[in-house]
């Protein structure tokens, strides 16, 4: 008798038996685990199923090994999370076809929940490059876990972005942990595993191909607050992770480029289908809801009062916590006046000001003043 870990385990491993059908049989019989003791025709009178794939499902499920599975996983420094687990990622299992099984090598944390999907073209230019790796690195900043399928292009510059800026990041693959494709980004995982993670919902010895990847961008959406689509044709696999993003009721970011661009015409087609157009990585921040609604310093409490819940810490630099220094003992401050009293470039300024703005630490003012927000 399997326990119902392994038996999604065990079920995953069944080639042709997806997630909606076993979702539709446990629904009816009660667990995962009753797929493996149900005859024929208990299979046969769930709704949904035929036929050929209870046939399938009744051999396969004399053969397969979720124990051996699991020991290879572990040879590859991964372990197996399926639904019955804690740690699955509760995200996923609010969307219509929630993997069965995720190999992860590296770890998923519960600030993952805030996440946001960086998503594009394999064959990119420059520019593609340059915003992924800034959006990519501004968003990690103020908090947000990055996303992406670890593919050339858009989606390697999105990765490296977050790890550049400090921040956590999870790669979707189109195929088993065995053998990371492309191979060009095997170093690229490893960094990725070290203070992220590297997901897969394909059994070990799974190649990637055709049809692999749009399968995967269910989970790249999934596990996201909302997707940033930076370049990207009108066929490509970004414009999949888009639709099914809206379909799970994600937000769709996108960021236009050249009218004359072959790679602009994806996003440009999601803007005029109400994707929202997103010029800075503020405005993501500004539709996905503030993540960090209170400042680090600690309330002041008269005698008497009655005690504040505690605030979130917000992680800031040290140019960050020298600002937030000279601001908290006025409370409100011209941008001018911050720059002499810090002692430190405008530029510098004004980036770190920017960044407290998207940690909804600081909030901006007309006539260039600044003031810590309470």
């Amino acid at each position: 008798m399997f326990s119902e870990r392994d038996a999604y385990i065990a079920l995953n491993l069944i080639r042709d038996l997806g997630p909606v059908t076993v979702r539709l049989l446990t629904e009816v019989l009660g667990s995962a685990s009753a797929l493996f003791e149900a005859d024929a025709r208990q299979l046969l009178a769930v709704k949904g199923t035929g036929t050929e794939i209870v046939k399938k499902l009744i051999a396969a499920r004399r053969k397969v090994d979720a124990a051996a599975e699991i020991e290879r996983a572990a040879s590859l420094g991964a372990e197996i999370l399926t639904p019955a687990d804690s740690g699955y990622p509760d995200p996923l299992r609010q969307i219509y076809d929630p993997p069965l099984a995720l190999y992860v090598k590296g770890t998923l944390e519960a600030r993952d929940r805030h996440a946001v999907a960086i998503v594009g073209s394999r064959h990119t230019t420059s520019y593609g490059r340059e915003c992924a790796s800034a959006f990519s690195a501004q968003l990690s900043r103020a908090g947000f876990t990055i996303v992406s399928g670890l593919a050339r292009g858009i989606d390697t510059s999105a990765h490296q972005g977050a790890l550049k800026a400090g921040g956590r990041t999870l790669a979707v693959l189109g195929g088993g942990l065995h053998d990371i494709y492309p191979p060009e980004n095997r170093e690229l995982a490893e960094e990725i595993a070290a203070s992220g993670a590297v997901i897969s919902e394909f059994q070990l010895g799974r190649e990637p191909d055709k049809t692999t990847f749009p399968i995967r961008n269910r989970i790249v959406s999934g596990l996201s607050q909302g997707v940033i689509v930076v370049e990207a044709g009108l066929s490509s696999g970004a414009m999949i992770t888009a639709n099914v993003a809206a379909e799970q009721g994600r937000s769709v970011f996108a960021i236009p480029g050249r009218i004359d661009s072959p790679t602009s015409q994806g996003t440009h087609q999601l803007i005029k289908n109400g994707a929202r157009l997103v010029d800075s990585a503020a405005e993501v921040v500004d539709d996905l809801g503030s993540l960090f609604t209170a400042c680090t310093r600690s309330p002041i409490r008269h005698a008497g009062e009655a005690v504040r819940p505690s605030r979130i810490q917000v992680p800031l630099s040290d140019v960050e916590q020298t600002v937030m220094q000279r601001l908290s003992e006025e409370d409100r401050l011209d941008v001018d006046t911050l720059i002499r009293q810090c002692g430190l470039p405008a530029a510098t300024i004004s980036a770190t000001l920017l960044m407290l703005e998207m940690k909804r630490v600081v909030r901006s003012l007309p006539g260039r003043f600044v003031e810590v927000v309470h």
